[in-house]
């Protein structure tokens, strides 16, 4: 049997990483898992699961079972306990392990950031900023901004938002990749003073940081959590790749 690789997915990484296992058929078999958070997740090449595992404990047993040989995490950036998990699962298991975790974003000349820890702190630093906040830190985290009520909140998202939430809200349901031209019209359309962004990277989401440094609007961006401790890294499907024994085709 050829050798099993986990994919945690959810990401563009992981999509890409997927293709290229699953062209390779012949030499690995690929599944990659999807946390079941997006109701119509985009199309994956190999084998697919939807749902959690039950903790780090649930993904041993599994990886077990199903006989993995090794695990790649190209989970978001932000999907911290997933990400904490898999790392106590590994180590449990003696699996190979990988997370494959594109570069951050880092400010240019004209960038007015306001860098900061948490969405608690993005909440605070709003209201000496500005009054009409574009977020776009995803649907679960609102309960931060939920106090807020002197301020307009348009907020974007794939799926929709959940409460608790602001109470001054519009809601945009828009999957990226967004280009610089829509992000200057959504920022003109609703007159944003402020955006707000989870330090995600990649250029999908990155059109909203030119839109708003051309448009001279301040953006608040929320740092990413700390990996767990001894994690072996890769920027890219490349170095997926490579450290799985392929070339990138």
């Amino acid at each position: 049997m050829p050798p099993h690789i986990l994919i945690l997915g959810g990401t563009t990484e992981a999509r890409e990483l997927a293709a290229e296992l699953a062209v390779r058929r012949s030499e690995v078999r690929v599944t990659t898992s999807l946390a079941g958070r997006v109701s119509r997740p985009r199309a994956l090449a190999g084998d697919v699961r939807i749902g959690g595992f039950g903790g780090a404990d649930g993904l041993a047993e599994w990886l077990r079972e199903q006989r993995v040989d090794a695990v790649v995490d190209a989970t978001h950036p932000f999907a911290e306990s997933i990400t904490a998990n898999a790392a106590r699962a590994v180590a449990d298991t003696g699996l190979p392990a990988v997370v494959l975790r594109r570069p951050g974003w880092r400010p240019v000349p004209g960038d007015r950031w306001h860098p900061v820890a948490t969405l608690p702190e993005a909440a605070e630093a709003l209201p000496g900023l500005g009054h009409r906040i574009l977020l776009t830190t995803g649907r679960l985290g609102l309960a931060a901004f939920a106090h807020l009520s002197q301020l307009h909140f348009v907020v974007r998202s794939v799926e929709p938002p959940e409460s608790p939430m602001p109470p001054d809200i519009e809601v945009l349901l828009a999957r990226g990749p967004f280009t610089v031209d829509d992000e200057a019209a959504l920022l003109r359309k609703h007159r944003i003073d402020v955006v707000v962004t989870k330090d995600s990277g990649g250029a999908a989401t990155a059109a909203k940081l030119t839109a708003a440094r051309e448009a001279g609007v301040p953006v608040v961006v929320v740092g990413r959590p700390p990996l767990p401790e001894g994690v072996r890294v890769v920027p890219d499907v490349a170095g997926a790749l490579e450290w799985l024994g392929f070339s990138p085709g």
